[in-house]
């Protein structure tokens, strides 16, 4: 049996979780690989720190210098699980031109260099593996670049990121506002002190940008996700969702439309029918339309040591199967459709506006002529009773081009009859 060598970098959550991963499953891991896996080096930046709970037989392995993995020819294989982008971008280039694979759980560098670094790996006949980077546990981007090869894929939309599931979930069941909930996340330690990635949606936008470049065969960057966040979700559009027959999720949706794809991230009123309305908590799901294999969910834990660590072992067997056959395959990312990306204030949606206007005679209509010289319809109204000389009106329009949306909003919030738009909210077809 062929031993393979594995030199990781990082000793973090994740690091932590795929070394214990190693140690415990080592047996079933082996007979799986048909090798004998070794953990060979991990760098870190400080090997003084205090790691608790690490076994003394990995403590023995740690090392700050690069060069005893890089320079070492026993290491066959280097896993990438120290975060951040500017110095694993670094290392993970060196690796590729020192002809080692690579395993990496790195999604905000592979949302930016991802197309550099299959070249990069392309040229030097190794393998870049990186199921880890999205959805950690749920294994989309093997069945994407695999098992769903052979498909035009429609659509992807997803829940892609269980920090603001986890947020958006609290609030729909106990009826509480945006700030308690992200507290009660971070107090769970579903999210960070700084929970801006998550709530912001930067998170879900680089995994999408990663899963539309391979879904759509197209160059498909960071930058070119439209994203908002959670933040100005109120507990009453939370009410409204559940009176109208929805739920608030925070969607991740690449489609592909008239040659090109529309990515983007926001939240979304699903319709209670739909799967992804209900997956809740910290959990993730993505549905996948295409058209051969039709509707298709996949669903599981996101986030996590043991989850993601799952992934970035499942990358190390592949590898170590092909290298003991003596059969490095390429890595399947293939870009050979035409870049094109359609623009946020083309593409189309529902539309849910909540807003508060002067209980008087007239104001709806004059709402309406408005969003009707915009070419914005109305599908739905709601008004509640006036409070305070105000009334609250609730409209869900039919489908709409964003630009027409957005300046009807622009033109409604000058009424002298509107006192405020308190939200503006992208509604999912029932179709």
């Amino acid at each position: 049996m062929k031993t393979i060598r594995i030199g990781m970098i990082g000793l973090g959550t994740v690091g932590g979780g795929t070394a214990a991963m190693l140690e415990k499953n080592r047996g079933f891991i082996n007979k799986t690989a048909n090798a004998n896996i070794v953990m060979d080096k991990i760098l870190v930046r400080d090997i003084t720190k205090d790691r608790p709970g690490v076994s003394s037989d990995l403590l023995e392995l740690l090392t700050d210098n690069p060069d005893d993995i890089f320079l070492n020819d026993d290491i066959d294989i280097i896993v990438e699980v120290m975060g951040g982008t500017e110095m694993a971008l670094t290392y993970v280039k060196r690796a590729l031109n020192l002809k080692k694979h690579i395993v990496t759980a790195n999604k905000d560098m592979m949302a930016v260099h991802a197309n550099d670094l299959f070249k990069l790996a392309e040229k030097n006949k190794t393998v870049l593996l990186y199921e880890a980077s999205v959805c950690a546990a749920i294994p989309i981007v093997e069945v994407l670049k695999k098992s769903l090869a052979g498909n035009k894929i429609h659509r992807i939309m997803g829940i892609l990121n269980g920090t603001t599931n986890y947020i958006l979930t609290k609030m729909d069941s106990e009826g509480v506002e945006y700030s308690e909930a992200l507290q009660d996340a971070i107090n769970k330690g579903y999210a960070e002190r700084n929970p801006d990635s998550d709530v912001m949606g930067y998170d879900p936008g680089r995994k999408l940008a990663i899963l539309a470049a391979i879904a759509y065969n197209m160059r498909v960057e960071y930058d070119d996700v439209y994203i908002e966040g959670i933040t100005k979700i109120k507990a009453e559009d939370i009410s409204y969702a559940s009176e109208l027959g929805y739920r608030i999720k925070l969607i991740a949706d690449a489609k592909y439309i008239d040659n090109g794809v529309k990515v983007h991230v926001n939240p979304v009123f699903m319709p209670d029918t739909h799967p992804l309305a209900r997956v809740d908590g910290v959990y993730n799901a993505i549905y996948i339309e295409s058209d051969m294999a039709g509707k298709i969910m996949l669903y599981g834990r996101g986030a996590g040591a043991d989850a993601t660590a799952s992934a970035v072992i499942g990358d190390i067997i592949a590898i170590a199967k092909d290298i003991c056959e003596n059969s490095i395959a390429n890595n399947g990312y293939t870009l050979f459709n035409e870049r094109k990306i359609i623009g946020h204030k083309d593409a189309v949606s529902q539309f849910y506006l909540r807003m508060s206007v002067k209980d008087s005679p007239g104001v709806l209509s004059k709402i309406a002529g408005v969003l009707g010289g915009h070419n914005v319809s109305i599908y739905s109204v709601v008004q509640e009773k006036a409070h305070d000389e105000l009334a609250e009106i609730v409209i869900i329009t039919h489908s709409v081009v964003e630009e027409n949306m957005q300046n009807s909003l622009q033109e409604i919030i000058n009424l002298d009859i509107v006192n405020e738009i308190g939200s503006v909210i992208r509604v999912e077809d029932e179709e």
